[in-house]
């Protein structure tokens, strides 16, 4: 019996657009300074205080950099965005995953905001803040253009979702 549909395939969903590399890229350099100064740390402490042998307890850190690396990588490949109709959906987490859907109409506030360190590697993230101060969301790691025009037009699509409130 022929339904119409495909077996195996996928439901239509929104278009969900992943975050650039450029955040892993940031993260992951974070990660490694501190884990470098960890365990020059731990090393140089250890082997003063307690023994030369004892200086191996700096490997501890490179443990944990490895483990970290991975970590950030799946992570980052969580976070994604699709902007609908209606709404934004904001989708993240491996562990604990958390779906944030924000109303056009709800918007009071777009931001863009980059620190120091995202100016250098050319990355923005954008801030929402809604009536509901607990559902405000933000998309960290966008390039700036896309960043400013997704605040362009999601300040568009909230302010013509409002006026028909």
């Amino acid at each position: 019996m022929d339904t119409g549909t495909e077996t195996g395939a996928a439901p239509e969903g929104p278009g969900w657009v992943g975050l650039p590399g450029g955040l892993l890229t940031v993260r992951r350099l974070l990660l490694v300074i501190w884990m470098t100064v960890l365990t020059v740390a731990t090393a140089v402490m250890s082997g003063l205080w307690i023994g030369p042998a004892w200086a191996a307890l700096g490997l501890f850190w490179i443990a944990v950099l490895g483990w970290g690396w991975w970590l950030l990588g799946r992570n980052w490949r969580s976070w994604r965005y699709a902007e609908r109709a209606d709404d934004l959906l904001i989708s993240r987490g491996v562990l604990w995953h958390e779906q944030t859907v924000v109303p056009y109409g709800r918007m009071q506030l777009v931001e863009v905001s980059s620190g120091p360190l995202e100016r250098r590697f050319g990355l923005a993230t954008i801030q929402l803040h809604t009536a509901a101060a607990a559902t405000d969301a933000k998309i960290p790691g966008l390039d700036p253009a896309e960043a400013e025009r997704l605040r362009d037009r999601l300040t568009e699509l909230g302010e013509a979702r409002s006026a028909g409130l």
